[in-house]
């Protein structure tokens, strides 16, 4: 029996030693002892390599102009360990969390005597999702993030809407395989049978896995470029301004509050999903609730101006593709400015390549680390550039950088996003 937060945080994260264990076994057996529960949702899946986040917020925060509760599970967390399981963009309080934990708590002891295992610290985080949102506090509908891959990730148990797949890159590649196509095969597990799925996929080899995949599953393909359209217009005063065009809806003139060239791909995602559940499962969404939305989007850690005097951007760029969409908008706004860049990263990343990208943009970069089990040495990090600087204590770097700037420059904190919650959480704490 758990009777405090701390406590129950202390034993998910005491399953963290069990590794990653791909499969939906023990996530099955869990709900079929308490039967089902994640049948009883209304929920849209999110996959893809990049932009699942930001999808997920698009989405949250449209639909809440319209429904009174909407729920999201997501990871990983970014401001408190609780906000990967959200109504509104609040995180389950306290009460709830505890509850929802001991609901599985006797079944996941149950299942670690079995041939199956003990689950790992992601697959009871999404158990307790499972049975907070359909037994505990049900929602108008509710938006699942893929947490690995798609096809074996705990999240797939679920029997969606819809489903929407952003873009697939080079990721977790000891996990997914070492090509597209393998990643992508993986992602397009999230697909069922004859549900409708959208993608901003561009690249031909993950574009061809999926529509194979929508195929064979006999489920209707909403492809970027093809079936829905965005057109980026420019980022002015904080905002992302573009078009978006399909064969349901054509809007001029949108704004999103996610900064970033390629946060219109993941607009336009979440504006074809959209579409689709206004028309086929008569989702009562406007236009008005639309721009509204989207004008009041945001994302911890993703192009997030933290301070604009001095003007500091914290952002997960924590991939390749991730840092080519950093990187490009960062020289489209910024051009005129010197960038100062904080970087920590994590060891199993193409970190030679997200580094190169980092190093087109500005040369005044600071290599450091943080308290993370998975966390690269940036004497490790060193070897992949030239020029680089090093700061094991990120708090000390971060203060050095500060006292360097001027009105002509930009700070940029990057790499993971388990760094980027560390830096935001220390800040916040500070600022209050």
């Amino acid at each position: 029996m758990l009777h405090t937060v701390d406590e129950t945080i202390n034993w998910i994260q005491g399953l963290l030693k069990h590794g990653i264990k791909p499969g939906l076994e023990r996530m099955e057996w869990v709900m079929e002892k308490l039967d089902h529960p994640e049948r009883r949702l209304r929920a849209i899946h999110v996959g893809g390599t990049n932009g699942k986040g930001s999808t997920v917020s698009f989405l949250r925060s449209i639909l809440m102009q319209t429904f009174e509760e909407v729920g999201t599970f997501t990871s990983p967390a970014i401001v408190d360990f609780k906000d990967r399981i959200s109504v509104n963009g609040l995180p389950m309080s306290d009460e709830d969390f505890i509850f929802a934990a001991n609901m599985i708590y006797p079944f996941v002891q149950e299942l670690g005597a079995t041939d199956l295992g003990t689950p790992t610290e992601f697959e009871v985080i999404t158990l307790i999702s499972f049975v907070y949102f359909s037994l505990i506090h049900p929602c108008d509908v509710v938006i699942y993030e893929v947490g690995l891959g798609g096809r074996l990730d705990s999240t797939n148990i679920l029997k969606p809407l819809l489903c929407v797949i952003t873009n697939v890159g080079m990721d977790h590649v000891q996990y997914l395989g070492d090509t597209v196509s393998q990643i992508a095969r993986e992602k397009a597990g999230i697909i069922k049978p004859g549900l409708p799925v959208v993608t901003t996929a561009e690249h031909p080899d993950a574009l061809e896995v999926i529509q194979d995949k929508a195929r064979e599953q006999k489920a209707k393909l909403y492809v970027y470029n093809k079936d829905f359209y965005g057109e980026a217009t420019g980022g002015v005063d904080q905002y992302e301004h573009f078009n978006f065009k399909s064969s349901f809806w054509e809007y001029k003139g949108l704004k999103s509050g996610l900064r970033g060239i390629h946060q219109v791909k993941n607009a336009t995602a979440a504006l074809m999903a959209l579409n689709i559940l206004q028309t086929y499962y008569a989702f009562p969404i406007d236009e008005e609730g639309i721009r509204t939305g989207l004008d009041s989007v945001s994302w911890p850690g993703r192009f997030e101006v933290v301070s604009c005097k001095p003007l500091i951007i914290l952002d997960g760029a924590h991939n390749e593709e991730g840092m080519r969409a950093l990187v490009d908008t960062m020289a489209r706004d910024y051009s005129n400015k010197t960038i100062k860049v904080l970087f920590a990263t994590l060891k199993d990343r193409n970190n030679a390549a997200i580094l190169d990208l980092l190093q087109s943009l500005t040369n005044e970069i600071t290599l450091t680390t943080f308290e993370h089990e998975r966390a690269e040495e940036p004497d490790q990090l060193i070897k992949e550039g030239k020029g680089l600087k090093i700061e094991k204590d990120w708090k000390k770097a971060y203060q050095e950088i500060l006292a360097t700037m001027t009105e002509n420059d930009v700070f940029l904190i990057s790499g993971s996003l388990y760094f980027i919650s560390v830096v935001r959480n220390t800040l916040i704490d500070k600022n209050k």
